[in-house]
Order: C-alpha cells, then structure tokens, then sequence
C-alpha cells in the first residue's frame, strides 16, 4: 500500500509540475494602443489644465509611467513604422505621411504569429492601403484579422475589414474599434491562444468632432480662446479652413475624452473576460500636439518638428501579474523599443535585421539601463531623384477607405516608396537629433541651420542653447548621428534584405 501512495503522490507531484511549468511557458496577451497626434502634455496626469483623462491618469497613477516616452518620429506614418519593425522608418523608406512600408519588412505581429499568438489590427494603419492585394496591408504585415483605414478617422468612419470594400460603422470611432478588439479577444480567449492586437484611435487627429457630452465638458473654451484663428481641415469640404482657437480646442479635447472612456471600456472588458492580469496594456502617441491644436506646454515645438514637443508623447504601461506597485521612470524610451521588449517578454528571437530599439523589460523591474541614444531624422526627400523608381508598383499603393481631409480633390490616399540609388551627401541632410538620456542635439530644424545642444535634465523646455559652450559634446554626438545616418542610409539602399 505505502509503495502504491508513494506512486501516486510521484504522479501528483509530476503532474503538478508539468501544468505549472505549462502555465509559465504561456506569454502574456498584449494590447498596444496609439492615439493620433495626442502630445505628450495632453493629459490630466501631466498637468494639463483642462483635459479630462481619468483612465490614462489612473494607469499612469497604477502601472508604469513613462515620462520621457519619445515617438520615433515627429509625424505619423513613420512611428507607426518603427512600433512595427522596430526600426527607425528612414531605414525602409517611410520618410512621412503616405509613404508606406517595405514587403520585405519583418513585423512584430508576424513574430509573434510565428509564436503562437492570435494577431490583430483595428484602426488607423497608415503603412499602405488595408486592401486584400496590398502587399503592406496588415494581413500582408503578419496581422491574421484586420478591421482598419488606410489613414485617419472621425465619427461614423468607413473600415476595410480583412481587405475587402470599405463600409460606414456607426458611432464613435474609439468606442466602435475597441468593441471589435474585445470581441476579436473572446473569440482568442476560446481557443486557448495568447492574442496579440494592435489599436490605433483616429482620435484626436483634425478634422475633430465631438460626441454632445464630450462637447458639453468644454463648453467654456470658445469664450476664452476666441482670439486667435488656427488653420485644419473642414468637415463640411474637407479642405483647409481658418477658425477660432476656442472651438477648435473644444472639439479636439472632446475627441480625447472620447477616446480615454474607450480606453476604459478596453480595460474594463478585458477585466470581464478575465485576462486583464495577465495582459500587457500600452499606450501612447505617435507624434506631438499639432499647431492647430496647441493652447500651451513647457516643451518646445510642434507635430513635424525634432523639438521636445514634436516627439514626446504620452506612454504608459500596465500589465498587473507583472507590474505589481506603480513605477515612474525618467529614462528615454522610444516607440522603437516596442517590437524588442515584446520579444524578449514573448521569449522569441529578434528579427534578423538591424534594429534601432532595446529591451525595455528592466523598466519593469523599476530599473533602466539604455546602452545608446535615440535618434530622430526628417529625411529630406528633395534630395531624392526627380522621378526615383517605384518599390511597390503604383495600383499597389491605391487605397480605398475614404476621410474627409481631402488631398488633390481625393477622398482617399496613394502611397509611395522608393529606391534609393547611392548614396550621396545630400541624403544625410534635413532635421535630425541625438537624444542620450541627459544631452540632445539638434541640426537643421532651423532655417538658420542652426547648432542646438540642450542638457534636458534641467531644461525640459530647450530654451539655452549649449552648443558654443560645450563644442566637445556636439563633436562627438555629431559624429555619433553621421555614423549612424550612413548605417540607414545603407539599409534605405535595401542591403538588409
């Protein structure tokens, strides 16, 4: 008897330990989320004076908050390129809005469908058309399920859903593709799979509008910013229109409420379907507040510019199994940094490629260590040729879903992307930075050409230029940017494939 009660507690003991080490060998689910041109100082939690968002402040208030989360550009298409690749875009050709991706790119979701994961994308895309034949839609980019718009969005917006025609979906837009998310998520959660899902708002990029009680939170801004008119699009005729800053602001902040309630709804769902401890949730902005949209902030610049405030971005974390107590860091993280840490967190191998962004995983830990900068560069495409030849051809980059901005009388985008050819000196040129974790410098964001070196760590707002006082410094991160230039520079010419 006693050699039949050891057997079975052996088995037990066996038994217990396979299942356990089953259930550590499951990654976590992972949902990154983005918002369209959402600055860095847009939030509640970052002092702002009149935005309402009680979500992003609670999870920066409970997880991991990022204070100086960079986008890896100052414009959209090219930090939704570097989340994907984890590679700075300049490296395959999206040098701004409207350029798209290379096929020959390796994306996370196409890692991490390799490892097992159910893979999805609801919203703004921006790296190629969304139709089936695109070779840069998110299908063709490693996503096995995709409701999603070739660019931007506002209330009642048109999706492609898995590549096929376009159709109006009802509502607003935040709330419309987080429902779909968590509808994607219960269908994963039957079958056992960790999912992986990607959710770019629409919000809150212009043209704005607003839900009534969204509007009604902000009812008082037309009054008190009544005197200066900003420039965006009209939703009437979707072109360029001039109107007051108060009404404007208005419908933009509506927007961001919007899009935080729906935030909210995400957490709250996967709360409901019982996966939220163990999924990794992360959000942030893809590039600074855009002109027409800025009231007032400590950073210096705008959308479309290697300042402070054309690249830091809200950026918050919270994954409860793991990130147990709140946490704030102070070290510089970037968008590109995404596609490594989710590897390692996934305990995959990184792509084969040369990538721009670390493992951010001791963060988790409350520690930081980045081993090299984060660089930031505007390619200047005058200085490509006249007539470059075409990487992807031209029906290719047609796409479908229709906006309201309009571009050449079109409701719809065309993309592009080319080749190189040699390089040459003009190609190194147009705005750029070195950030480190304490110095950042900055050349050609002026016209003046101006040498900018700032010490962040007491001048956040990059009003004292060093340059002339610490010529050591610049010398060495010059040299440090132009080694690193002719490195994407190299890849651009499509060595890496």
């Amino acid at each position: 008897m006693s050699r039949y009660l050891t057997l079975i507690l052996l088995m037990s003991l066996f038994l217990h330990s396979s299942e356990s080490e089953g259930n550590e060998k499951r990654p976590p689910n992972i949902v990154l989320c983005m918002g369209d041109d959402h600055g860095w100082e847009e939030t509640g939690y970052n002092g702002h004076p009149y935005l309402k968002t009680p979500v992003l402040d609670e999870m920066a208030q409970k997880g991991l908050r990022f204070n100086r989360f960079y986008s890896g550009h100052p414009s959209c298409s090219p930090t939704r390129g570097s989340v994907i690749t984890g590679r700075h875009p300049n490296r395959y050709g999206t040098f701004a809005p409207n350029w798209s991706l290379r096929p020959e790119e390796i994306s996370i979701a196409q890692v991490l469908s390799d490892a097992g994961y159910r893979t999805a994308h609801f919203g703004k895309w921006h790296l190629g058309p969304v139709k089936k034949a695109s070779p840069t839609s998110p299908g063709a980019m490693g996503f096995s399920h995709w409701l999603s718009h070739d660019n931007f969005f506002e209330l009642n917006p048109s999706f492609s859903e898995n590549g096929e025609e376009p159709r109006v979906f009802q509502g607003e837009s935040s709330e419309i593709i987080v429902d779909r998310a968590l509808k994607f998520i219960k269908s994963a959660e039957a079958s056992s799979a960790p999912f992986f899902i990607v959710i770019w708002f629409g919000s809150p990029h212009e043209p704005y509008s607003g839900l009534a009680h969204d509007l009604a939170i902000y009812d008082d801004l037309p009054a008190k910013y009544s005197d200066r008119q900003v420039k965006l699009t009209s939703n009437e005729t979707g072109k360029s229109v001039q109107r007051p800053l108060g009404e404007v602001l208005r419908e933009r902040y509506a927007e961001i409420t919007a899009m935080d309630r729906a935030m909210g709804q995400l957490r709250e769902g996967l709360e409901e379907h019982g996966v939220r401890d163990d999924t990794l949730l992360w959000y942030c902005g893809d590039n600074g507040t855009p002109s027409s949209g800025l009231l007032k902030s400590p950073l210096k610049g705008r959308k479309g510019q290697v300042y402070e405030g054309g690249v830091r971005v809200p950026g918050v974390l919270e994954w409860p199994n793991k990130i147990t107590k709140p946490l704030q860091t102070d070290h510089v993280a970037v968008t590109s940094d995404m596609l490594p840490t989710l590897c390692a967190i996934a305990n995959v191998k990184l792509p084969n490629r040369t990538l721009d962004g670390i493992d951010l995983t001791s963060a988790f830990e409350g520690e930081a260590n980045r081993s090299k900068p984060i660089f930031f560069w505007s390619f200047n495409t005058r200085s490509l040729p006249q007539s470059p030849e075409p990487w992807i051809a031209g029906d290719l980059q047609e796409g479908t879903t229709p906006l309201v901005k309009l571009i050449n009388g079109k409701p719809t985008r065309t993309f592009k992307n080319v080749h190189l050819g040699s390089i040459r000196d003009s190609h190194y040129t147009g705005p750029r930075a070195i950030t480190t974790q304490r110095y950042k410098l900055i050349l050609d964001q002026s016209s003046s050409n101006q040498v900018e070196l700032y010490d962040l760590t007491d001048d956040t707002g990059e009003l004292n230029n060093l340059a002339e006082s610490k010529p050591e410094m610049v010398q060495q991160l010059k040299q440090s940017m132009h080694q690193w230039q002719t490195d994407v520079l190299r890849s651009l010419t499509g060595a890496d494939y």
